[in-house]
Parts: C-alpha cells; structure tokens; sequence
C-alpha cells in the first residue's frame, strides 16, 4: 500500500527553451490528475545539455517552486527527461537458459534475460539509461509480450538499449540537487514525449514520433508496439528564430516573436500582399516587410529538419513500417503549416501530438509543448501502479533511484 505522499508523481523538463515542472496526483481509483505546474524560460541549456549550472539551478527552482506552490506538494523526486545528442540507442539479444523448477518462466528468469541483453561494451564515458524490451523469444516462439509462468527452456530478448553522456548526466542530476530535490530518475525524453502522445494502436501499427524542441529533434520509432529506434538531431525551434533574426536583421527577441505570431512554413497559408512591422536591431526603428519574406526563410529550415529524418529513417530501413503515420509533438509542432509540410516530405499520415492520459489542467496541457512533461508523469504513476504490483521495496523504480544516488552523491 503506497504512503500518500507516493501517490504524488513529478515530471521535470528541463529543455532548451523552457523548463516544466508538472505534479500529477494518482488517485485511489486509479485516475492520473495534474494538481500543479510551473514553466519558465530556460537558461543555462544548450541543444538539451546544461552549459551553465547555476542558471539551471535557478529555473529549476522557480518552475519547482511554483509548481509547488499550486499544488501545495512539497517534492522529493522528480523523473526529469534527458535529452541531446549525446544520447546513442542501439538494437540488443539476450539469451538464457530457463533452470528454474518445472521449466517455468519467473520473474529472476525476465531479469536474467534482460540483464544478458546488456552483456555488450559500453564505452566508460557512457551511462546506460534504459533497457527497453521489444518482444521475448520463448523456445524460438517470437512476438511474446510477456513470457512470465510461460513453459519453455530458452529465454530470449530483443531489446533497445539507450545510453548517455556520463558528464551530461552527472551534471543534469547534480542541477537538480542543488535545487533542492535529493531523488532523481533519469529518462529518456523520446520515451517521455510517446507515453505522453502516441496511442496504443499507433505503436502496434507502426509510428514515428518527431519532437521538435528548442535544440534538438528527436525521432522514436515504433513498431509492434515497441521502440525499435531512436535519433537525436542537433537542430529545432531555436534554428528558426536564429535564421529569422539574421535574415532581417532584427534581435533574438524580436525573431521569437515574429516566429511565434507570423511564420508559417507553408506557403500556402500567406497570401502575397499580407505584411508585418518588426523593429530593427536595437529597437530604434521600425519597418514594414512581406510576411512571405518570413515565411521563405522558415520554409527550407523546415524542410531540412523533415528530410534529415525521413533519411534517417530509410537508412535503419524502418520508413516502409510507418503504417500509422507520423506524429510531430513539442514547441515546433506549434508552427503554422508544419504538419502540411511533413506531409508533403513523407508521404505519410501526419498528425500533431498533444497530452493525453491525465485530467485536471487541461486548458494548459492540452498543447504539445507539455508532451514530455505530461509523459513523465505518466511514466511515474506506472512505475508506482508496477510497485504496488511487485512490491515496492523490490522493484526496478526503487533500485534505479538507489543506483542513481549512489553514482552522484
């Protein structure tokens, strides 16, 4: 039986653009509820990783602090997103023989197999995040979800490992420390922004998810209902607000809020003689230009973010797979004319991703921006819901929390 504090779960996404703290609130029947948040501009992140630590301290405690405040939660443990292109994920077998009494699959024999599938080198300056089973062999039997009391005497996996920077994730924990906050789980941010959008009848059909942040673009790919790859472009929303900027001279600030309230990166939602007044670098003058001149410098930055991944995609020969589609989610889902253009690149069912699977603020989740967020709550309340199931004291969310302490105290 979980403390009523355990029913308390906090999704920490620390980004380029902004950082969110989201607490959701798992209710005795079972519902997930967002009791409180807090979003402020981020600092001190660059391209997913933290560049300079006592700013992301600082907006750690403010989005934390006001979160907090909402929701009149104090928090302990947060599960943050990790991101950046330092992220690798790689396609791993694992295999055993079953010995336990009667030839019967237990729970030790899932975590031996799983544990075998990590029998790999990892370079040192490399941590292991994540071990993701894709489908279980029983006794050459494939596509088993779950091989628990199953009869057999090979046990085998397909699973998609995820490792990171030792240094980019010492950093982002130690970040969160200092802010006040003693536990913290790591997870990926391509895991977090699917559990936050994509539908179980996607990811059997097959999906790719586009998440296009503030630095980077990360793609998860999807299949049979598992994660079969992931990528990590070093390139995003603030890619477009760099080209605006220097494309008509104007500040970061300015761009920002040109690219918010004019561009599109579809032609066909501006017509020739529609114009917008911007100030100039500095902000001493004024002058008047063709939103068409904004939109024909977002266009190819667009363009070249969608054809790097549908490139990718062919390269691990995943594309013919995509049944489902495409779903683009994150800050850059929000430009006008996007899903148009992925359409348009890929050939593909496009749409865009906002949160589902929790009630409660939902005039302010109900945008794609909080995908990440919103997942990592949810992923929380299913490690708690699987703690209750095993016993919490035994289960991975436990000793992933010990391991993580340990390393970085």
């Amino acid at each position: 039986m979980m403390s009523r504090k355990e029913h308390y779960i906090v999704g920490l996404d620390i980004g380029t653009s902004k950082v969110c703290a989201l607490i959701g609130e798992l209710r005795e029947d079972g519902i997930l509820s967002v009791i409180g948040y807090g979003t402020v501009e981020s600092k001190g992140v660059s391209r997913g990783v933290v560049v300079a630590m006592e700013p992301v301290i600082e907006c750690i405690k403010k989005a934390v602090g006001d979160a907090e405040l909402m929701s009149g939660v104090s928090i302990e443990k947060v599960f943050v997103g990790i991101s950046g292109s330092h992220i690798i994920g790689f396609n791993s077998r694992g295999v055993i023989t079953v010995s336990s009494q009667g030839r019967k699959v237990t729970r030790d024999d899932i975590n031996r197999v799983l544990e075998a599938s990590k029998n790999i080198s990892i370079p040192q300056d490399k941590y292991l995040l994540h071990v993701i089973p894709q489908e279980f062999i029983v006794d050459d039997h494939p596509s088993i979800i779950d091989p628990m009391s199953m009869l057999c005497s090979k046990l085998e996996v397909n699973a998609h490992i995820v490792t990171c920077s030792n240094i980019a994730l010492r950093n982002l924990v130690e970040c969160v420390n200092r802010a006040g906050i003693p536990k913290v789980v790591p997870v990926l941010e391509q895991l977090a922004g699917s559990i936050g959008v994509l539908r179980e009848d996607e990811k059997k059909l097959g999906v790719a998810l586009i998440d296009i942040g503030g630095g980077t673009s990360s793609l998860a790919v999807f299949d049979n209902g598992s994660l079969w790859h992931t990528f990590v472009l070093p390139m995003g929303g603030n890619n477009f607000t760099n080209d605006i900027s220097i494309g008509v001279r104007t500040s970061l600030e300015e761009a920002e809020r040109i690219k918010k309230k004019y561009a599109s990166a579809s032609p066909t939602f501006v017509s020739e003689d529609e114009t917008i007044e911007i100030q100039t670098v500095g902000g001493a003058t004024r002058k008047v230009l063709s939103k068409q001149i904004i939109n024909e410098i977002v266009k190819p930055r667009a363009e070249e973010i969608f054809v790097k991944i549908k490139d990718e995609l062919r390269r691990v020969d995943l594309y013919q797979y995509l049944t489902a589609g495409i779903v683009i989610t994150g800050g850059g889902a929000l430009l006008e004319g996007m899903a148009d253009m992925a359409q348009a690149i890929f050939d593909l069912n496009v749409r865009i991703g906002k949160p589902y699977g929790a009630e409660g603020l939902n005039d302010v989740i109900d945008n794609p921006v909080f995908a990440s967020s919103v997942g990592l709550v949810k992923h929380g309340s299913e490690s708690l819901k699987l703690g209750e199931k095993y016993d919490l004291d035994k289960s991975w969310l436990k000793r992933v929390v010990n391991k993580i302490i340990m390393i970085f105290e």
